[in-house]
């Protein structure tokens, strides 16, 4: 009988620290510490830090400093306008250095190093909320060729769904995600809000956005486009009017006539 075994694949040697402990920071240092090692987190609130560090097997500090020197990649995962302070106090360093930013170019990081890049991943992140990282689309950029292609190694452990983009395609990314999540997310805090005076929640809509969603990704938003102000029916959009009052209101009546503009125009 053949007893031989089969070696267990080595662990990737790979080293990283993570400068920034909100949610991007949390949900990429947790995927990343299952094929790589997270040897530190660093956030300017010691209690975050160590939170996230407990997580992923890391060390924890709020000491620039302290900040360990033989790490391959340093991912900088905080707010875009405090991407660039940060770069500046950090001062000249050793490795790999990379933000998380849709909106900030990647010359952020040029006085930390010549090595430096994006690895951007296009989701929306809160702590408490499960994320499929596999799922996600992540754009990266790199300083050079070389350093784009480490970088690219590092996102395929995290998704298999890596495209490189500019400083400026990531922008215009970064804009369109505004559009199909934040204020989409926004209008549906206002749905929420008219159902609550029906007694009813925002879950029954589900059905409807998900098939909103469906039809976007087949037939394409302008040949999906329905409702009152698609067809110009005014008597509906002035009763509706009459339902609403306030910033909902103002919202309903201009959406509209963007609606109505724009199908109307002969073009």
């Amino acid at each position: 009988m053949d007893r031989t075994l089969s070696k267990t694949p080595e662990r990737n040697t790979t080293r990283a620290v993570i400068l920034g402990a909100g949610n991007v920071a949390t949900h990429l240092a947790t995927s990343l510490s299952r094929h790589i090692t997270v040897a530190q987190i660093y956030n300017h609130h010691i209690g975050h830090a160590k939170e996230l560090a407990e997580a992923t097997g890391a060390c924890a500090t709020d000491d620039l400093s302290k900040l360990t020197d033989d790490a391959d990649i340093y991912i900088i995962s905080v707010k875009d306008d405090a991407i660039m302070p940060l770069a500046s106090a950090l001062g000249h360093r050793k490795g790999l250095w990379v933000h998380t930013s849709g909106s900030v170019p990647m010359s952020a990081l040029q006085p930390i190093t010549e090595t430096y890049g994006v690895l951007y991943p296009m989701q929306t992140f809160s702590k408490s909320v499960p994320v499929d990282m596999s799922k996600v689309p992540i754009f990266i950029e790199g300083s050079t060729d070389a350093t784009q292609q480490r970088i690219s190694s590092i996102a395929s452990l995290i998704s298999p769904n890596v495209y490189t983009a500019t400083s400026e395609q990531r922008a215009l990314l970064h804009v369109a995600a505004v559009f199909a999540c934040n204020f989409t997310n926004y209008l549906w805090g206002h749905c929420a809000d008219i159902l609550k005076r029906s007694g009813l929640g925002l879950d029954i809509m589900k059905p409807l956005i998900e098939a909103t969603l469906e039809k976007a990704m087949t037939a394409g938003p302008k040949d999906g486009q329905t409702g009152p102000a698609r067809r110009n029916d005014r008597a509906v959009i002035e009763k509706h009017l009459s339902m609403l009052d306030g910033e909902a209101k103002d919202i309903y009546a201009q959406l509209s006539k963007y609606i109505i503009d724009k199908y109307s125009d002969p073009q």
